[in-house]
């Protein structure tokens, strides 16, 4: 419909025509948006003057949101800097605000940003900063900015990209490195960027990330010698070298130069912390450091295998004990992190269940393996699916599927790895125990216990569920399974609906050896389910 309108001389006539027959359509604001906004646009500068001209009557002039809906989406795709400041007006409104940052984005980042805030951030703090940006009174900005919470419950991946492309995070830093607190709070925004939780990192949409990458790294030595600054610049390394960081579009060299100076800064020395929680946090520090280190020394040569295979790596990433996250696992092919490329929706699954069982050792038998899996599951948002089979002297990944993904991912080639390096990097893989702390070393000595003799809780009527630590504990092993309770007289109740039971196990200090084969020993002896201190 829209199409044959494009190029009328007339835009006044073109849009009370298309007013007309969209409104009989009865076709909703966003479906009209993405339509418009998907028309070729026409090849000749007179006929995109045309149809641009009809954009701006439709959105400056129209009388319903799918009139201004239908000039948003031809905007999107012919928006000049002087529909800018209409498109922020609009964008202050209900309703539309989400067109209108689509159609804003190419043309101006900033106000994009600022449109998304309006309608989405909360919290006095960040509304204030909102209400310094409509202003448009710098100062105020900078001042409102130094104020907003950035612990990952107040300020998520999204929000931080858009506060920084709103402000000019990038540039203000880099005009203003003396300002007070400024540099802190730009490495607790960069941090959060970064970050898998609550489903994406919008690292890679920031369109100054590798400047503010720079900036950040230049003048990381002027933080304070504190635990959370250190920690702060250990989580940047460790996207830089495995995370959707390493994406970005790094001069040769570049990224794993920045990666030595943030590891340079944030080396941890001295006596550990007093406060469990901190000590916990320096020994991931001290761990992390140590690991990225490695990985740099020993294990850089991400080139072709002399066979003209590709290279693949393997590594477990665990997050900054204090901001709980997943502990992934993370895929290098030729150096390259796979997964925030191919599946952006989500981390990589656990190590215990890929590594622990087994499920990437390569057999004649195709096997289809799930690498990643979107944040709020795979049901909502989907994951990332890879069948792993061998053929002769090549290990071969294909088979790739993303099952309820959002469209909009590149294809993935078949890998076919060299099969002796293959083995010997999942060897590698699943011995390597650099990447764990007492608490996950005890749930994982659970679990290979259990797997060995199930009739731990058989014998009981009980089925393993997930062992692991607690999410917000995690120096507490958690080992969960299922079944019916227990009646008064202490026996199963034969009708009794059957039940997830909690078990948590504090570390106390003893090796988790010791810890893992003490649990065992007492699930084999006694129901769990009479545990004083089980939850269910």
């Amino acid at each position: 419909m829209l199409l044959s309108l494009l190029a009328d001389p007339d835009a006044e006539r073109a849009a009370a025509e298309a007013h007309r027959v969209i409104a009989a359509t009865g076709v909703r604001d966003r479906t009209v948006f993405s339509a418009a906004a998907a028309l070729p646009p026409p090849e000749d500068s007179t006929d995109r003057a045309l149809a641009r001209a009809l954009g701006r009557h439709l959105t400056r002039d129209g009388t319903t949101t799918v009139t201004v809906a239908a000039g948003l989406g031809i905007l999107a795709r012919l928006g000049e800097a002087e529909d800018v400041p209409y498109l922020r007006t609009l964008g202050v409104l209900q309703g539309l605000d989400q067109e209108v940052v689509t159609a804003l984005t190419p043309l101006d980042r900033r106000t994009a940003a600022f449109v998304w805030l309006i309608h989405r951030v909360r919290g006095a703090e960040l509304r204030a900063l909102v209400d310094a940006l409509d202003s448009r009174d710098t100062e105020a900005v900078r001042a409102r900015f130094l104020e907003i919470p950035t612990g990952p419950r107040a300020l998520g991946p999204g929000g931080a990209w858009h506060v920084a492309e709103a402000i000019g995070l990038a540039g203000l830093l880099r005009r203003e490195p003396d300002r007070h607190g400024l540099l802190a709070q730009a490495v607790r925004v960069l941090v959060r960027m970064t970050s898998r939780r609550n489903y994406v990192a919008e690292i890679l949409r920031y369109g100054e990330a590798v400047e503010l990458y720079e900036t950040v790294a230049g003048l990381a030595h002027r933080l304070p010698r504190e635990l959370d600054h250190r920690a702060d610049l250990v989580s940047l390394a460790l996207d830089l070298h495995s995370g959707a960081g390493h994406l970005l579009a790094w001069p040769e060299g570049r990224r794993e130069k920045l990666v030595d100076s943030l590891l340079a800064v944030a080396r941890w020395q001295g006596d550990a912390p007093a406060d469990p929680a901190d000590r916990r946090r320096a020994d991931w520090l001290r761990r992390t450091v140590r690991r990225l280190r490695s990985a740099r020394r020993l294990r850089t040569d991400d080139a072709l295998e002399p066979s003209g295979a590709p290279r693949l790596r393997i590594e477990v990433a665990v997050a900054d004990p204090a901001e709980p996250d997943v502990v992934e696992t993370r895929f290098l092919i030729d150096g390259r992190p796979l997964v925030p490329e191919a599946f952006d929706q989500g981390p990589g699954d656990s190590p215990e269940r890929l590594l622990d069982e087994g499920a990437l050792r390569a057999t004649s038998e195709p096997r289809e393996v799930r690498l990643a899996e979107a944040y709020c599951t795979e049901g909502c948002c989907g994951a990332l699916y890879v069948t792993v089979r061998r053929d002769g002297d090549h290990v071969v990944w294909d088979g790739w599927r993303r099952p309820e993904a959002p469209g909009g991912a590149p294809e993935l080639p078949a890998y076919r790895f060299d099969a002796v390096a293959y083995d010997a990097e999942i060897a590698y893989a699943e011995h390597d125990q650099s990447w764990t702390w007492p608490a996950r070393r005890t749930a994982r000595l659970i679990t290979a216990g259990l797997r060995e003799r199930p009739e731990t809780l058989t014998r009981w009527g009980l089925r393993q569920g997930w062992i692991s630590t607690d999410f917000g504990a995690p120096d507490t092993t958690v080992v969960t399974f299922t079944g019916p309770p227990l009646a008064a007289d202490g026996t199963p109740e034969a009708e009794g609906e059957k039940r997830q039971f909690l078990w948590h196990i504090p570390d106390d200090g003893t090796p988790p050896e010791e810890q893992a084969a003490a649990a065992l020993r007492r699930m084999a002896e006694d129901d769990p389910r009479g545990y004083p201190e089980l939850r269910g």
